[in-house]
């Protein structure tokens, strides 16, 4: 089982790293997305009392393993047209093994581009000591793991690469706007509040905020965000596992 994890870990490693349009767009788009928004609203609010540019660093982070959960998991889809998922189907591969070592694949490329954005943190004026960056990876690891973990299941069910990212952008997009990545979500509309106390975001972003910036308004206690986003990580590797395990007439075709 783990020769079969890691084959398939590899695979979606190497993939990667050998599109280098998809490489390139990547690791320019987190940045172009902060520059543009640090620039547009840096004057125009101090949320929870620092510069926006520091606090959407936090949130361009979750962006990061977002955005590479989507188009790292739709590679599910394009295996299956090109033949290769049902050559692993009826191997005697265990289906659990496929569903860790696309998620761990996806999951590693998420890890991989935060900590290339996170060599950006003193040019965004975010201190950073060895122990909050320790810290940090350990939560972006976990929120990777959840995020990949959800768009596989979507990816594992769908057909449709069109279809898939429009249902991964109705879904993931409203998940990333209402959990304070962007913007405190704590004086919002009364409904739009109560929303991201059910959004398993929140507590990925507000882990993540309290690891690399200390306490921040608004937000949960770190022990809560880290229990939200440690079952949010257990409860999407096992849905993965599960729609995999289910044998449907398709896997064959």
């Amino acid at each position: 089982m783990s020769g079969a994890v890691l084959s398939l870990w590899q695979r979606e490693i190497v993939r990667f790293l050998r599109d280098r349009s998809r490489l390139t767009g990547s690791l320019l788009q987190p940045v172009i997305f902060w520059l543009l928004f640090t620039g547009a609203l840096r004057s125009s609010f101090k949320p929870s009392g620092m510069d926006y540019g520091q606090y959407f660093f936090v949130g361009t982070l979750a962006m990061i393993a977002l955005f590479t959960a989507i188009f790292s998991t739709i590679t599910v889809i394009e295996d299956r047209k090109e033949g290769f998922l049902q050559g692993v189907l009826v191997s005697p591969v265990p289906r659990s093994a496929i569903a860790l070592g696309k998620i761990l694949g996806g999951a590693t490329l998420g890890m991989g581009l935060a900590v290339v954005f996170l060599l950006l943190a003193p040019f965004a004026g975010v201190s950073l000591d060895i122990g909050r960056v320790a810290l940090g990876l350990g939560v972006l690891a976990l929120l990777s793991i959840a995020v990949t973990g959800l768009g596989f299941t979507f990816a594992w069910l769908l057909d449709s690469s069109a279809g898939y990212h429009g249902i991964m952008m109705v879904l993931f997009m409203p998940m990333l706007l209402l959990s304070g990545a962007f913007f405190p979500m704590h004086d919002a509309h009364w409904l739009m509040s109560w929303i991201r106390h059910v959004n398993p975001m929140t507590y990925g972003v507000g882990a993540l905020r309290h690891a690399l910036q200390g306490e921040v308004d608004g937000i949960p206690s770190f022990p809560v965000c880290l229990l939200g986003t440690t079952l949010f990580a257990a409860a999407m590797f096992a849905l993965g596992t599960f729609v995999v395990s289910r044998r449907r007439a398709r896997d064959a075709v």
